[in-house]
């Protein structure tokens, strides 16, 4: 009987623990229960009090084709305006000027050199001076062309300056995904449907569910690649079309001048939905660009490298303090290793005496 209230009692001893921790964890499903409704509507709260970035509408006229227009977009870069100057002021007279030329001559030479009018044909083969001009002048022309024709490539592709935003562009089959590395933004931007366009005031094949955003003003360096097959990502009003290459990266830079929203789209031939991949830029001030930034949950490079900075800082605070800690640790205990030393070093001394018979 003894032995069965020693085995009852050691039983009892070993799980009253057990219920004892059970009695105290047990609330604790209950408050993380009421805590999860907590913590989304904190998740909830923060996402509503970031700061909304209000669309932009597009000007009709401005930044898209225009029906039954001639000529070329607005530009709004100083690249877009030179190379419209240039296409305006230089080019198209002079294809004008030699269409219009090769035309009289060809009438004149119909009607000066008929039959009727030469009974007997001229025997000349040879003119020294037309043959001069007609060698000299075509190349003073390409010449003509020649010179601001370079200047504004290597405009084009000149390297972006310091303090440049970066805009990288991926074309996919078939929308662009956009990655913004100096503010850790990504986003993938697909054509809105007919009844999304025309509900959100935007042209036909032309909007997009997100639109890259620009601040005017300020030097854009623009990287393009591809993830399947060539893309070429073109807005007009930029003179911009840049190739989208797999497995390449293409670059190019350019400054908007002018806010507004500007539409583009792919330039070449990437697949049977190749015309449903739209691009839309909404160029903006630099205070909007920042709160655009917020709103997508970015950081401008500013803040980033006042964070690094700080950590940094943080981290060799740490590092000096755990130094000085090891410094101090150090010197107390030597002391108190001099002062155990001594005797040993004594008796060592005595040690080699009593062996030299001194």
């Amino acid at each position: 009987m003894n032995m069965f209230k020693t085995a009852f009692l050691a039983l009892s001893l070993v799980a009253a623990p057990a219920a004892a921790l059970a009695q105290e964890t047990a609330p604790a499903a209950p408050a993380e229960a009421a805590a999860a409704p907590a913590v989304l509507e904190a998740a909830t709260n923060a996402a509503e009090a970031a700061p909304a970035f209000p669309a932009a509408k597009p000007v009709p006229g401005i930044g898209q084709p225009v029906d039954g227009a001639l000529g070329i977009q607005p530009q709004v870069t100083k690249i877009g305006e030179e190379a419209l100057w240039m296409h305006d002021w230089l080019l198209m007279p002079i294809m004008v000027a030699m269409s219009v030329l090769v035309l009289f001559l060809l009438f004149w030479v119909a009607a000066r050199y008929r039959a009727k009018a030469n009974p007997v044909a001229s025997k000349t083969s040879h003119h020294t001076l037309i043959e001069v001009i007609w060698t000299l002048v075509p190349v003073l022309i390409l010449v003509g062309i020649a010179i601001p024709s370079i200047s504004l490539l290597a405009k084009q592709f000149k390297p972006a300056p310091e303090g440049a935003i970066t805009l990288k562009a991926i074309g996919n089959q078939w929308n662009w995904s956009y990655e913004y590395p100096d503010h850790g933004i990504e986003f993938t931007a697909n054509m809105l449907t007919d009844e999304q366009a025309k509900a959100a005031g935007e042209p036909r094949l032309l909007g997009v569910d997100n639109r890259i955003v620009l601040p005017v003003g300020v030097p854009v360096k623009l990287l393009t690649t591809a993830s399947d097959v060539i893309h070429s990502w073109a807005v007009p009003a930029f003179w911009i079309k840049l190739d989208a290459v797999p497995g390449r990266t293409n670059e190019t830079s350019f400054t908007i001048e002018k806010p507004g929203v500007y539409y583009g789209q792919c330039s070449e031939l990437c697949g049977d939905r190749h015309a449903f991949m739209p691009i839309a830029v909404e160029a903006v001030s630099p205070e909007q660009f920042q709160a655009w930034v917020k709103s997508k949950g970015g950081k401008m490079p500013a803040e980033k490298a006042a964070e690094e900075a700080a950590a940094k800082a943080a981290a060799d605070a740490a590092n000096a303090a755990n130094a000085a800690a090891a410094a101090n640790a150090a010197n107390a205990a030597a002391p108190a290793n001099a002062t155990e030393a001594a005797p040993a070093a004594a008796n060592a001394t005595n040690a080699a005496a009593a062996a030299t018979g001194n």
